[in-house]
């Protein structure tokens, strides 16, 4: 593990310096993870999938978006920012993280937020593939499905949900039709973090070794 320093450009645009957070060999592949609304980048989930894909050979950078910065130097807990905010934020780490190791692809990946985020981005800008980890296709007030990120991204998109989850279980996101362009993969009785019920006969450990695959063969399935 190694740590990466985002700050002149950041401060340029008046936001907090960054400190990525680095694992595997980000001169190849790099996976660029973003967390969702409610947990930092040290998340036990973001730190599992991001142990799962550094052994399997790809480099994976994690940051925290500004506010989880901010909350972190004060203690006080924030809302997400605006995600005009949240963009210029994700797409000014991406240009650190090429200038600095100069990547032969880049991937984002994103847990809910961070995954919506991500097929944001991937509408403008150059990247090799987008992966969304419990996409908060619907929102907890309700309201329409968030899918025009989907229908814009310019990169291949991978969807990995579970079963549950109530951003957007199974039996609704897969009758829409803009989901054909996209890899979608169902996680057993998983709820938005992927945790089945007991009953279930899974485990939530078992789900994110899974996950770990789905988001593998996708990237390699890149080359093909």
């Amino acid at each position: 593990m190694s740590y990466f320093l985002v700050k002149a450009s950041l401060e340029a645009q008046e936001l907090l310096q960054s400190e990525c957070v680095i694992e595997g060999d980000v001169n190849g592949t790099v996976v660029i993870f973003t967390h969702g609304a409610g947990a930092n980048m040290q998340s036990d989930f973001m730190v599992e999938m991001t142990k799962g894909l550094s052994n399997a050979g790809f480099g994976v950078v994690r940051f925290n978006f500004p506010y989880m910065r901010a909350n972190a130097i004060d203690g006080k807990r924030r809302p997400p920012d605006r995600a005009p905010k949240l963009i210029k934020d994700f797409n000014l780490h991406i240009e650190a993280i090429k200038a600095e190791y100069s990547p032969k692809r880049i991937i984002l990946m994103g847990k809910s937020m961070g995954g919506r985020m991500a097929a944001i981005v991937a509408g403008d800008t150059n990247v090799d593939g987008v992966i969304c980890l419990g996409y908060p296709f619907i929102p907890l007030k309700g309201g329409e499905p968030r899918l025009e990120p989907i229908e814009n991204s310019k990169a291949p998109i991978c969807v990995i949900q579970g079963e549950r989850d109530k951003f957007g279980g199974k039996g609704l996101v897969d009758t829409w039709p803009v989901m054909n362009k996209v890899s979608l993969h169902w996680l057993t009785d998983g709820d938005h973090s992927f945790a089945p019920r007991k009953s279930s006969g899974t485990t939530q450990g078992a789900n994110l070794a899974t996950a770990i695959t789905h988001c593998t063969d996708f990237i390699r399935g890149l080359d093909a």
